[in-house]
C-alpha cells in the first residue's frame, strides 16, 4: 500500500492533522525556549556544584552525571504537564494549582513556590556582588569597594533588564547565553593539562559512595533546576500549541537537559579534576564560585579573567528567570489574599510594591554576604523538591486531565529522586 499523508492505520491525515505535525517540528522559537531555560539553569547552583560534588570524590560524580540527566528532564516535563493540563487558557501555575486542589490548598502551594524561587534569587545577589568584588581585587589589583555600593549597582542594573520588558529580557538573555555556552566549553578543554589523574585511584567504600551522592543530590537539584521558568514557558506553549502544547514541550525540555547534563558534567568534571579537595574546601570557605577561585589560583590570563566572566554571565542570566518565577509567585499570593479579602488593589500598585520589595530584600542579603551553599542547602533544596519533582507526581494521581500519564516507572523514578533530596536535607539538619 502506497503512505502518502497517510497514518498507521492507513487513514489520509485532515488538514489540520497535517498543520499539528508540522507545527510540532523545531523551530527558531524553540531554540529560543531551550536557550532560555538552558541560561535559568546555568547560575549559581552550577557555579558552586563541583564545590560541593567534587569534594565527594571523582568516581561518586560519575554517578551523579549518569542519574541527574534523567531526573532534571522527568521532573521539568511533570511540572510542564501540570500546567499544560488547565482548561483555563492563559493559567500559570499558581491559577492552575488553585483550579486543580482548590482555593486552600492553591494558596498554601504558592506560597511554596514563591518560597522555593525567592531564596535563590537572594543567592544571586550575594554571588553577583561577590564575582564582581573578586575579580576588582584580584585581577585588576584595586581595592575592593564598598559593599553596599557595588551590590547596589549590580542589582539595579540586572532588575532594570526585567523592569523594561519580558520581551527585551528574552534578547538579553538570549545574548548572554551563547558566549556563555562557548566559554564554558572552551574552559573545559582548557583544563584538561591540569588533571590530576590521581583522584581516579581513591575509590570510597561503598557505604560512603552512596552517602556522598545521597547527601549531594540537593545540590544537584538546585544546580539543575530551571522550574521558574517553567510556567511562563508552557503557558506560551499552550497558546501558540493548543492541546499539542505538552508533547512540544517533552521534546524542547529533552534538548534542554541533555544540552545541561553535556555542557555542564563536563564543565564540572573538568573543574574537580583540575583542583585537589583542599583546594575545594577552600573555595567553600571563601564563598567563592568556582571559576572565581580558579582565576585566583591559576597564573593563566585565559582563566583570570575568562573565570569571573562565565560566573558573571551565568549569574546574570539565571537571575532572570528566577526573579521572572519569584514575582509571578509573590503576585499569586498578593492577588488570592486580596480576593479572599474581598479588596482590590490597581495591578500597577502590586507590580511596584513587588518591585521595591525584591530590591530591598535583595540588597540587604548581599550586603550581608551568608553562606551561599547554606542557603542553597537550607532554603532551596526541600521546597524545590516538594514543588517540582512530588506535587507533579501528585498530580498525575488526583487530576483527571492528566489520568494518561498514570502507572509508569518514570513517575515512580520522579518521587524516589524528589524523597531522596528532602530526606538528604532533614539528614543535614540533624547531623
Amino acid at each position: 500500500m502506497q503512505k502518502d499523508a497517510t497514518s498507521v492505520l492507513g487513514t489520509p491525515q485532515s488538514t489540520q492533522e497535517q498543520d499539528t505535525t508540522r507545527g510540532l517540528s523545531w523551530t527558531r522559537q524553540d531554540t529560543t525556549w531551550m536557550l532560555s531555560l538552558f541560561g535559568t539553569a546555568v547560575g549559581a547552583g552550577i557555579l558552586f556544584l563541583p564545590i560541593n560534588a567534587g569534594m565527594g570524590g571523582f568516581w561518586p560524580l560519575v554517578l551523579m552525571a549518569a542519574i541527574i540527566g534523567p531526573m532534571t528532564y522527568l521532573a521539568h516535563r511533570g511540572l510542564s504537564r501540570f500546567v499544560c493540563s488547565s482548561s483555563i487558557p492563559g493559567s500559570d501555575i499558581t491559577q492552575v494549582v488553585e483550579e486543580h486542589f482548590g482555593i486552600g490548598a492553591g494558596k498554601a502551594i504558592t506560597l511554596l513556590y514563591f518560597f522555593a524561587i525567592y531564596p535563590i534569587v537572594l543567592i544571586y545577589g550575594v554571588g553577583i556582588t561577590n564575582t564582581v568584588d573578586s575579580f576588582i581585587v584580584n585581577q585588576l589589583g584595586m581595592a575592593s569597594p564598598p559593599r553596599f555600593l557595588l551590590s547596589g549597582v549590580l542589582i539595579l542594573g540586572m532588575m532594570a533588564v526585567m523592569v523594561a520588558g519580558e520581551k527585551f529580557m528574552l534578547k538579553v538573555t538570549q545574548l548572554l547565553v551563547y558566549p556563555l555556552v562557548g566559554i564554558l566549553a572552551f574552559m573545559s578543554i582548557y583544563l584538561i593539562p591540569e588533571w590530576k589523574m590521581d583522584a581516579l585511584q581513591v575509590v570510597p567504600e561503598a557505604g560512603a559512595f552512596l552517602g556522598t551522592v545521597w547527601l549531594t543530590i540537593p545540590v544537584l537539584v538546585f544546580a539543575f533546576n530551571h522550574s521558574p521558568a517553567i510556567s511562563q514557558f508552557s503557558v506560551s506553549l499552550k497558546r501558540d500549541h493548543g492541546a499539542n502544547a505538552a508533547r512540544k514541550a517533552d521534546v524542547i525540555l529533552r534538548n534542554t537537559s541533555m544540552m545541561l547534563v553535556g555542557f555542564v558534567m563536563l564543565f564540572v568534571f573538568s573543574c574537580v579534576l583540575s583542583l585537589s579537595p583542599e583546594q575545594l574546601a577552600d573555595a567553600k570557605a571563601q564563598n567563592l564560585p568556582i571559576l572565581s577561585y580558579l582565576a585566583n589560583v591559576h597564573n593563566s590570563g585565559f582563566v583570570s579573567y575568562f573565570g569571573p566572566l562565565i560566573a558573571f554571565i551565568a549569574i546574570v542570566s539565571s537571575f532572570f528567570g528566577h526573579y521572572m518565577g519569584a514575582t509571578e509567585g509573590m503576585k499569586g499570593i498578593i492577588v488570592k489574599q486580596l480576593r479572599s479579602s474581598n479588596k482590590t488593589i490597581p495591578e500597577q500598585k502590586i507590580n511596584k510594591f513587588i518591585l521595591v520589595f525584591m530590591f530591598a530584600t535583595i540588597w540587604a542579603v548581599a550586603i550581608k554576604n551568608p553562606s551561599i551553599l547554606g542557603m542553597i542547602e537550607a532554603l532551596g533544596g526541600p521546597i524545590i523538591a516538594a514543588i517540582l519533582y512530588l506535587m507533579p507526581m501528585y498530580a498525575v494521581y488526583k487530576v483527571p486531565a492528566l489520568k494518561a500519564y498514570r502507572g509508569r516507572i518514570s513517575n515512580i523514578f520522579v518521587v524516589i529522586a524528589g524523597l531522596l533530596a528532602m530526606t538528604a536535607i532533614l539528614f543535614g539538619f540533624f547531623r
